[in-house]
């Protein structure tokens, strides 16, 4: 089983170290940060944006974070003399903390109700945006993991959401990275955040109320996911790959240049729901994904790996679906896919590739032992 050790930075965020299964346990020592650090800021502010119904975040703290330092200053790697960093350890495997620059939070609350108070109303920041570091080498992938590390993530996903939707006045807990500078990221070294909300997002809500209605449509029998998963399955040319307890493909209506959609067969709400087995094989079949995408162009992918986990709003909550949506902007070798007016404006996506095409591409450059390493049955 991963081990979790749980500290406080010296600032009060709080750290908590995931070791890998059958590790030794960790040093005291890893747990006690000796930096100066001045006092956390106060939560920022969330304004509600009475032309579209949205909260926007307002995080003008965020503008000093730090933006791609070289490796020996990094903040997310192991601690040594000259760069004592956010973790104190000197070495690690998995590690989650509050983030130092955060657009949500360190305070947690019920937002007040926003849509009877029009334009001008504003609130408290509420939250948790935490940072998940994969790794302690500053290079690399999360596609280049381990298996064993890769299920240590998905350990700290899962503890993770299932701890923050006990938080007060949390509505959606959002597992995600973004990798690559194409993306934006501010660290090279491998990481991803979680972000617990005190709203419901605007494209979460659109997804949870699709999801909704297909579920009173089918009299509770069947989530929307699982209703498109078995037709795309049925379907067949857009299907990535195929296990005993995930699934992957290109959507029928992508619209990203690279989209993936990975999907549970059993439905669950979210990652804290999934058993051993489930964890097990999500780990191989995710790092897999990962590597099919970088063996696409001769460069790494860049990409967005956003779990959609249902909301925790009870009325949202049986209907909702755990799935991956894997996106990248990357439409050819050298160019990129950005949203101008139609999308960025409208929201009205234009794809300029075909999913099925797509699909093909990716199962093209599936692992040649992918199979073996599958459970009895899985094919790709």
């Amino acid at each position: 089983m991963t081990r979790l050790s749980s500290t406080f930075l010296a600032d009060g965020r709080e750290l908590m170290y995931f070791d890998d299964a059958g590790t030794p346990p960790r040093d005291p020592a890893s747990l006690v940060d000796h930096r100066e650090l001045p006092p956390r800021a106060e939560p920022g502010e969330v304004r509600f944006d009475a032309l579209s119904g949205d909260w926007v975040a307002v995080a003008a703290h965020r503008q000093s974070r730090t933006h791609l330092p070289p490796a020996d200053q990094c903040p997310i790697c192991p601690t040594t003399p000259e760069n004592p960093s956010e973790i104190p350890a000197p070495d690690y495997d998995v590690v989650v903390f509050e983030n130092r620059f955060p657009s949500l939070g360190p305070a947690t609350g019920e937002l007040p109700e926003a849509h009877g108070h029009g334009w001008g109303h504003s609130a408290p920041a509420f939250g948790r945006c935490e940072v998940v570091s994969f790794t302690p080498q500053h290079t690399g992938s999360f596609a280049e993991l381990s298996e064993q590390r890769a299920r240590t993530v998905i350990e700290a996903w899962a503890q993770r959401t299932e701890a923050l939707s006990a938080l007060p006045g949390i509505k959606q807990v959002f597992p995600f990275e973004n990798r690559g500078a194409d993306i934006g990221v501010t660290l090279h070294h491998p990481h991803g955040q979680i972000y617990a909300y005190p709203y419901i997002t605007p494209r979460a809500e659109v997804l949870a109320s699709a999801a909704a209605a297909h579920f009173e449509r089918s009299g509770g029998k069947e989530t929307l996911a699982a209703s498109i998963l078995g037709a795309e399955r049925s379907e067949g040319s857009r299907m990535v790959l195929e296990a005993e307890h995930f699934s992957a493909y290109v959507p029928f209506a992508a619209r990203w240049p690279l989209e993936i959609h990975l999907v549970p067969h059993r439905h669950v709400p979210d990652l804290a729901a999934l058993n051993g087995a489930e964890r097990d094989e999500l780990a191989v079949v995710y790092l897999e994904l990962l590597k099919r995408l970088d063996r696409l162009y001769p460069t790494p992918m860049p990409y967005i790996s956003a779990w959609y986990q249902a909301p925790l709003e009870s009325s949202l909550r049986e209907s909702g679906q755990l799935h991956l949506q894997l996106t990248s902007p990357r439409r050819a070798a050298d160019k990129l896919k950005f949203l101008a007016g139609s999308e960025a404006a409208m929201g009205a996506f234009i794809n300029d590739t075909t999913p099925e095409a797509v699909a093909e591409r990716l199962r093209a450059v599936a692992s040649p032992v992918f199979d073996g390493t599958l459970p009895e049955g899985a094919r790709a």
